[in-house]
Formats: C-alpha cells, sequence, structure tokens
C-alpha cells in the first residue's frame, strides 16, 4: 500500500496528525523503519539533529516508493547550535544528511543553552525565507516561552512538540495552542511503555478489546494532538497507525484517562 493512510493534519499548518518517531532508529537495518512505514501509508517522519541519525533516515526515507512532496519530513536544532550562525550552518549539515533541499517543519529542540529568542528565532525566519524550512516549531517549551517566542517570530510557530502521555497531560499547553492554532506533536505518547501497568489504561483496553498503548494513542489524537510514536517492526508500524487513525474513544474513555492522578515526566530538562 502506497496511498497516504495516516488521517487527518493537526493546526492550521497543516501537520499529518500520525509520524514516526525515529530516535534510537541508528543504523542502516533499524533506519529501514522509516522505508516500510511510508510505504505503509506514514506521511510524517520525525528526527533530530542530537538522535545522530539524520543521514540513515534521509537514506530510508529517500528509498521509499514515495514522492517527496508527499512527505512531511521534521528534524530538530539540537541546544548547542542555537547561536544564529549556528542555527544557519548546522540546518544546511541536516539537509544534506537527510538528502534534501528543505524540511516541512525545524523546532528548536529545547530553550536551553544557546537558546535566545531574538537571535536564535532570527535564523529561524530567514531559514524559512530562504526556503529551506516549510515550517518552523518549538519543543519542550512552556507557555511562557512560546508567547516569547510569537513575539520574537515573524513566521507563526507550526507545532509545539512536547512529551504527552496518560501520566502527563499536559491542558495548558493544549488549550494554548487551540487559542494560536497550532499543533501540539506529542512524542513518547505511550510513556515508554508505562501505559500498559496504568490501571485506568488497562480498564479502557480491555472494554475496547485492544492493547494500552493502542488506547494511549488513541487517547492522545482524542485530545487532538498529532502522535509520533517509534516502532521499528511492521506489525507495531501497522498496530500504531491504526490505533491512531481507526480506534476511537468514548467521552467516558477520555475522561477515565484524564481523571489519572499521578504523574511521571520521563524526560525532564
Amino acid at each position: 500500500m502506497t496511498d497516504d493512510a495516516s488521517g487527518s493534519t493537526v493546526g492550521e499548518a497543516g501537520v499529518p496528525a500520525v509520524g514516526l518517531g525515529t530516535m534510537g532508529l541508528e543504523t542502516t537495518k533499524e533506519a529501514r523503519a522509516v522505508t516500510t512505514a511510508l510505504e505503509m501509508g506514514y506521511r510524517h517522519v520525525d528526527t533530530a539533529q542530537i538522535y545522530d541519525n539524520e543521514a540513515v533516515v534521509g537514506d530510508a526515507a529517500a528509498a521509499a516508493d514515495v514522492p517527496r512532496e508527499d512527505v512531511f519530513l521534521a528534524t530538530k536544532v539540537w541546544a548547542d547550535k542555537l547561536g544564529y550562525d549556528d542555527v544557519l550552518s548546522s540546518t544546511r549539515a541536516s539537509l544534506e544528511r537527510l538528502r534534501t533541499d528543505y524540511v516541512d517543519l525545524l523546532y528548536v529542540h529545547r530553550p536551553i543553552d544557546a537558546y535566545d529568542p531574538e537571535t536564535t528565532l532570527a535564523a529561524f525566519d530567514r531559514l524559512r525565507e530562504e526556503g529551506l524550512i516549510r515550517r518552523v516549531g518549538v519543543s519542550n517549551f512552556t507557555v511562557e516561552e512560546l508567547a516569547t517566542a510569537r513575539d520574537h517570530l515573524d513566521a507563526p510557530i507550526a507545532a509545539h512538540q512536547t512529551e504527552f502521555h496518560p501520566l502527563f497531560n499536559r491542558p495548558e499547553l493544549l488549550a494554548d495552542a487551540r487559542e494560536h492554532g497550532e499543533a501540539v506533536v506529542a512524542y513518547s505518547p505511550m510513556a515508554g511503555g508505562l501505559v500498559s501497568e496504568v490501571e485506568e489504561v488497562v480498564a479502557v483496553a480491555e472494554k475496547h478489546d485492544t492493547t494500552p498503548h493502542a488506547v494511549s494513542l488513541a487517547w492522545a489524537r482524542a485530545k487532538g494532538c498529532a502522535v509520533v510514536p517509534k516502532a521499528s517492526s511492521e506489525s507495531h508500524l501497522r498496530a500504531n497507525l491504526a490505533a491512531a487513525t481507526t480506534l476511537e474513544l468514548d467521552d467516558e474513555d477520555v475522561a477515565r484517562i484524564d481523571g489519572i492522578d499521578r504523574e511521571r515526566e520521563l524526560f525532564p530538562e
């Protein structure tokens, strides 16, 4: 199957609602999951400079029988490359590794270290003006940091990528994104597998005769997020795609998961 099976988009900038996260896909063999995913119907591939896999991800994306213009390719500039000149040079290096003339979305990976709203974001605007990136995104920002970024950007923020799963719900970020027409892209949407140990998620899974992992993805989609779960095997790729596009939770299911009263952040600053 080579048509787009990944479903809808999120936010005014049209971020595909289902993508493949590639953190940990480090070898050519592991990165074949990107080729498989694209030919299965995924159209959103998410990587980052710090993953040290842009070259193998780029090769795998190029190997897929899918035109480049049909693939939504995202990467992220790491914290030590957020000075103005470093943003420009490191992004051009990312494009070379990814074997592409542009990326559809470029994120500030974390607002730490070399990040300075004025100079960092000016470089992102320049890259967009030059056509090397199509959209500007940010990752791991607070609501306050998002507001500051908007003040300094000429481009709209297309997406905010953040850790989001049943043990780390972010209602204030969701509300802020809705207000500004931005996509929230959920990374680690299955909490690194911990959802299989969460009673409320397990109960909803039993109700729908599915897995806690599938419920976690469907819950994030029901909350309006795009999701970028990592998977390497064809079976997991298919299961994630099906969960995110066809599994529908009712209001009671969503409320039950929303009511989880404990928190576990997997990737604190």
